[in-house]
């Protein structure tokens, strides 16, 4: 998938994000999501946590080449095991408890994602990074993870603050794109008749798939990823 592209779809989505959470007030910060034990206050911190390993992953030496696709990061190994997934639980945490209050978090992760961005487009198309699970991967291809982390995530918020999804079309697609894949991307959605938004949700859990919704996916031949 095109750098640009994606780099372009995180900017979009990330931006989208960051208008959403301003001036929450503190009752909404405290709000539960779905993704317990997170409150709204540490969901955004674990959006802003796995966007900020991207500097580091940067300034480190690039592996000689990429060895994993975004496709094959989300297999399912350690990285979603309970140790892990506890860890993971505990950073976000540990930033949101970090924060001098909503504001403040909500000023970091628009700082942290504006500095992820600004660092990505001076890379080239063909930057190979390591990810913290070891993972060789083309930037362009971690990248549309960390796209995949804003856009459902960001579902995820707009469902506990009650308000309409704000998922853009640049985020929808390549996050469709890496379910899908670009040859199937289309004859799907109007098999199942589903919207960007809608398939999205579906695509990830957090929406049910209806009997007749789950034939239809199995003829398709259409296989979810794994995701924590």
């Amino acid at each position: 998938m095109n750098q640009d592209r994606v780099l372009e779809a995180f900017r979009l989505e990330a931006g989208e994000l960051s208008q959403a959470v301003a001036g929450l007030s503190e009752a909404e910060w405290n709000l539960p999501t779905r993704c317990e034990p997170w409150s709204a206050r540490e969901l955004l911190g674990h959006v802003r946590v796995v966007i900020a390993w991207l500097p580091g992953m940067l300034d480190a030496p690039p592996p000689d080449k990429a060895e994993v696709s975004a496709v094959e990061y989300y297999r399912p190994d350690d990285r979603f095991a309970p140790q892990t997934n506890t860890a993971r639980i505990a950073l976000a945490q540990d930033h949101a408890a970090g924060q001098a209050g909503g504001v403040a978090l909500a000023d970091d992760f628009s700082a942290t994602w504006q500095r992820v961005d600004r660092l990505c487009r001076a890379e080239p198309e063909a930057r190979v990074v390591r990810t913290r699970h070891g993972d060789a991967m083309l930037l362009s291809q971690f990248l549309v993870t960390r796209v995949v982390e804003v856009a459902v995530h960001g579902l995820d918020l707009a469902e506990a603050l009650e308000r309409e999804p704000w998922l853009t079309p640049q985020a929808a697609d390549v996050v469709l794109d890496l379910v899908l894949g670009p040859d199937r991307m289309t004859a799907a959605m109007l098999e199942l008749g589903w919207n960007q938004t809608t398939f999205v949700r579906k695509a990830t859990g957090r929406e049910p798939l209806g009997v007749a919704e789950t034939a239809q996916v199995e003829r398709l031949g259409i296989r979810w990823l794994t995701l924590g």
